[in-house]
């Protein structure tokens, strides 16, 4: 997991924004980016769930791997 520095800056002795560190925010966007791709992969196994899946050796034998 990842490890966050924040420092949280106030208005009016209430929380208005949160500063990280570069590395931590980058961090954080890919980790947001990889779970986006994951809804996105998991949403398109249910739209084809009832299409003929294809064995990996097929696919490999037909791309001469």
């Amino acid at each position: 997991m990842i490890e966050l520095h924040p420092e949280i800056l106030k208005k009016n002795g209430e929380n208005q924004f949160v500063i990280l560190p570069y590395e931590e925010f980058a961090a954080l966007h890919e980790l947001l980016a990889d779970y986006e791709d994951l809804l996105d992969l998991r949403a398109a196994k249910r739209e084809n769930l009832a299409e003929p899946s294809v064995p990996l050796a097929e696919v490999k034998s037909e791309f001469g791997l």
